[in-house]
C-alpha cells in the first residue's frame, strides 16, 4: 500500500478543539449559581438584578471558556450567539410575565356572566356586573373603523406600487410616513375639534374615524410592502398578452399578494383595538348597553379597563383584569386569524 493511501486514512488534524454540545447549558447553569451567590451576599432582593447578573456571567463566560478552547475566532461566533440568546429571554421573560399576571388575575371573575351582562346600574365598587357592553362598542368602533381604513390603505399602497410617480407620490408618501407616528391622541383632538366646531355631543362613531385615521398608515405600510414582493414577471407576463394594467392588478398583482395584504389589515385592526386615548375623548363611556354608534356615549374594552382600574375598588380591579383578558384573548384571535389566512391564500408551489 503507498504512503498516500496511508496518508488518506489518517484522522484530519485541521479541525482545532471543539466545545461539547452541552457546554452552553452548563455555562448558563453555573452563571445563574454564581449570580445567587452574589445576591445573596450582596443582599440583593430584586430577582431582576439577579437575573442580569447571570446574563453578564453567560455572555463573559461563553466568550472567555470559547477563547481558551476553541480559538479567538469561533469564540467571537459564541458570543454572538449568547447576545442573541439573552436578548431573546430579555424580551420573552417580561411577556410571559405579563401574561401570567393577566390570566391569573382575570379568571377571578370571567365567566358567562361577565361576558353577557353590562354594569347596569352597578356600582364601581360593588361586585357583579360584565363587560358586554364594553365589548360590543369595541366590535362596531373597531369595525366601523376598518370599514373605512381598509380601502382607502389598500387603494393608497396600489397607487404608491403601480402608478405613484413624481411629486404627488412624494408627498403622499411623505404623510404616511408621518401619519405613521403620530400619537393617538392627536388623532382624538383633530376628530374632537370637528365635533366642537358642529357642537356634536360625544358618539361611537366618533371613536371609529379616530381609529380609522391610526389604521390608514399601517394598512398602507403592510400593503405597499406587500405589492412589491409580486415578482415584476407576472405583470410583464399580463401586459404582454394585451391585458390592461387595471385588470392585471386586479386579477394577478392583487390575488398573489392577497395574503400578506389581509395579514397586515388583521393587525392593524389588532394595534388600534386597544387604543385608549381617542375613545376617552370622543366616546366618553357608558355603563348601559349602547348598540348604535351614531347616537349617544358608548363603551370600549380600553375603556372600561381605565376606568375600572382608575375606580379603586377591589370588585373594579378584578373586572379591569378580566377585561384585560378578554382584550388579549380578542387580538390573540385576530393574529391566529391572520396567520391562518396568510397561509391559506399563500402561493401554492408545484412539486
Amino acid at each position: 500500500m503507498s504512503n498516500a493511501a496511508i496518508t488518506d486514512k489518517r484522522p484530519s488534524t485541521l479541525r482545532g478543539a471543539r466545545l461539547p454540545k452541552w457546554s452552553p447549558y452548563a455555562i448558563a447553569a453555573g452563571s445563574v449559581a454564581v449570580a445567587v451567590g452574589i445576591g445573596l451576599a450582596a443582599g440583593l432582593d430584586s430577582k431582576i438584578q439577579w437575573g442580569l447578573i447571570a446574563a453578564i456571567l453567560f455572555v463573559l463566560g461563553t466568550y472567555v471558556i470559547g477563547s481558551r478552547v476553541e480559538g479567538p475566532r469561533q469564540a467571537k461566533d459564541r458570543l454572538a450567539t449568547s447576545l442573541v440568546w439573552v436578548a431573546f429571554l430579555l424580551a420573552v421573560i417580561p411577556l410571559v410575565s405579563l401574561v401570567w399576571s393577566t390570566v391569573s388575575r382575570g379568571v377571578k371573575v370571567l365567566d358567562v356572566y361577565f361576558l353577557t351582562h353590562s354594569m347596569g346600574l352597578t356600582a364601581d365598587s360593588e361586585p357583579g356586573g360584565g363587560i358586554y357592553h364594553a365589548i360590543l362598542g369595541s366590535l362596531e368602533q373597531v369595525g366601523l373603523a376598518t370599514v373605512m381604513a381598509a380601502p382607502i390603505g389598500v387603494l393608497t399602497a396600489i397607487y404608491l406600487v403601480e402608478y405613484g410617480r413624481g411629486n404627488l407620490a412624494r408627498a403622499v408618501t411623505f404623510f404616511v410616513d408621518v401619519m405613521t407616528g403620530i400619537p393617538s391622541i392627536v388623532a382624538g383632538l383633530f376628530i374632537l375639534s370637528l365635533m366642537l366646531m358642529f357642537d356634536m355631543q360625544p358618539f361611537g362613531f366618533a371613536g371609529s374615524l379616530a381609529l380609522a385615521i391610526l389604521m390608514m398608515p399601517v394598512v398602507v405600510r403592510s400593503t405597499e410592502e406587500m405589492l412589491k414582493l409580486v415578482p415584476n414577471e407576472l405583470r410583464e407576463a399580463s401586459l404582454a398578452l394585451g391585458v390592461p394594467k387595471w385588470r392585471t392588478i386586479l386579477k394577478v398583482v392583487l390575488p398573489t399578494s392577497i395574503g400578506g395584504i389581509t395579514t397586515g389589515i388583521m393587525l392593524a385592526v389588532a394595534r388600534i383595538a386597544g387604543e385608549t386615548a381617542p375613545v376617552l375623548l370622543l366616546v366618553w363611556g357608558n355603563s348601559l348597553i349602547n348598540s348604535n354608534p351614531f347616537e349617544g356615549a358608548q363603551q370600549s374594552l380600553p375603556l372600561y379597563i381605565y376606568q375600572q382600574y382608575g375606580a379603586g375598588a377591589g370588585p373594579a380591579y378584578d373586572r379591569a383584569w378580566a377585561a384585560s383578558l378578554t382584550l388579549i384573548a380578542f387580538v390573540m384571535i385576530l393574529n391566529l386569524a391572520a396567520r391562518g389566512i396568510a397561509r391559506w391564500k399563500a402561493p401554492k408551489t408545484g412539486r
